[in-house]
């Protein structure tokens, strides 16, 4: 089995246990949903991290482009709501970072 198969399985079971739900335009996807400003508080480690944030598997990213509406199903309290997809940054390991921005 290829390395990359093996990461594929692997980013499977992660993404099953640990993903949030998300719909982009409508589609339903798993990602790992990151708010800066819901972080908790350790110490005065600053990150250069200020956007919202969502990570897909690349195959999911297929067909995303800017400005679409990206909608985390959290609640309010946690982050979720409906946000604007500003960018993508590939991370060259099978996962795009989709940047945010809140919608109003």
């Amino acid at each position: 089995m290829a390395f990359r198969d093996l990461i594929g399985t692997l980013d499977d079971a992660v993404f099953d246990v640990l993903s949030d739900t998300a719909f982009i335009e409508g589609r339903e996807v798993a990602g790992m949903f990151s708010a800066p400003w819901l972080q908790p508080k350790l110490g005065r480690i600053n990150t250069g991290l200020r956007e919202p944030h969502l990570v897909i598997r690349v195959a999911d990213a297929q067909g995303v482009v800017e400005r679409q509406q990206v909608r985390i199903d959290l609640p309010v309290q946690d982050g979720g709501g409906t946000y604007t997809l500003i960018r993508q940054e590939p991370g060259g390991d099978a996962l795009v970072t989709l940047i945010l921005r809140i919608n109003p």
